[in-house]
């Protein structure tokens, strides 16, 4: 007897349409345009009226606003979804597929206005009585560490000290972002540019070496930056080659970002951190916040945010087979360089 899967609609995963399919086994899948212009025309949001107890997926914010209220007001399951923590090796805008993924049903992790299920999470799990899950969290964190294991992982590997030379004063790394991203227009509450950024660490951190590491995407010309990093080139030493962020962070006494994701790898090494912005892993206590988050009134420690974020609220896929596996896997793989740099197929 064949059983019927639930539909479900997917917004905004145009160049990932290859791998819905995989990724969702146990759905019924479509996968609708990328453009929220296309959307409307062909009659969507109305047209999830036609399906039988549809749900709704969409990528980031690459869907119509009146989706979600829609969905809403009809009762029809929705939900974001977004590149995961340990990414792949390639970057996501060279068509590296994700080997994990992050799915919520209240909003994207880094919208700070707006709690997110991994916010909830944070919020109100009981870390301490899951002795199983922070013993796990605890060795997923060594072994990240010991394969050198980030977000993303083409970054060419260095020593500090061959490009800037010997140590000899403190060094506090600044980490650019593209600076329009989602992850600062919705996890930041005022403008900020990363030449905003280098002038406050210099400001804050007299005498010592101001070290500026460039977005990957920036530097590989797959994004454009707005600030021209010359006008701070007096202030810091910038680091014009995409080095690998484990290298980056060897030997760095503070970081500074707005709501980098590498401000949390940065944590995870013992390394104070400052952000200007409220990423997910800021207003815990663990972390130098400039932007405040009444929602956030606990204290966490690194590793519980990591089992929270990393472990309870991600999903991990082999990119060669988009099968379902562990985040130990991932990292394994990852670090010893077995997922290929092949492109998604999808256009």
């Amino acid at each position: 007897m064949k059983v019927s899967r639930r539909p479900a609609i997917f917004f905004g995963f145009k160049p990932w349409k290859d791998y819905v399919l995989r990724w969702f086994p146990d759905r019924d899948c479509k996968v609708v345009s990328r453009k929220a212009r296309d959307m409307l025309l062909w009659g969507w949001p109305l047209r999830l009226l036609l399906y039988r107890s549809p749900e709704v997926y969409v990528w980031g914010f690459k869907y119509p606003p009146s989706l979600k209220w829609f969905c809403h007001r009809f009762g029809i399951p929705f939900y974001h979804v977004e590149d995961g923590f340990i990414r792949s090796v390639s970057l996501g805008a060279q068509r590296s597929p994700p080997a994990s993924l992050i799915i919520d049903s209240q909003t994207l992790h880094y919208d700070a206005r707006n709690a997110s299920d991994l916010e909830h999470t944070l919020q109100t799990y009981d870390f301490a009585a899951d002795e199983a899950l922070m013993e796990r969290a605890e060795k997923c964190i060594r072994m990240l560490l010991d394969l050198r294991v980030s977000k993303y992982n083409l970054g060419k590997r260095v020593n500090l000290d061959t490009i800037l030379g010997p140590k000899t004063t403190r060094r506090v790394l600044v980490i650019g972002q593209v600076e329009t991203d989602a992850s600062i227009a919705f996890g930041c509450d005022r403008p900020v540019t990363n030449n905003d950024l280098v002038r406050l660490a210099a400001s804050e951190n007299p005498g010592a070496q101001i070290i500026y590491k460039p977005h990957p995407e920036v530097l590989h010309g797959t994004r454009s930056g707005v600030s021209d990093p010359a006008e701070v080139a007096d202030i810091c030493e910038m680091l014009k080659e995409d080095i690998a962020p484990a290298d980056a962070l060897e030997g760095i006494d503070r970081v500074y970002t707005i709501t980098s994701l590498m401000g949390f790898e940065a944590l995870l090494r013992g390394i104070p951190v400052t952000c200007y912005g409220m990423p997910f892993y800021a207003g815990w206590g663990v972390t130098d916040d400039r932007q405040l988050c009444e929602r956030r009134t606990r204290r966490l420690t690194a590793p519980a945010i990591f089992s929270a974020a990393y472990l309870l609220r991600s999903r991990y896929f082999d990119p060669a087979t988009s099968e379902p596996t562990r985040l130990e896997a991932v990292i394994s793989e990852l670090g010893n360089g077995v997922f290929c740099r092949a492109p998604a197929t999808g256009t």
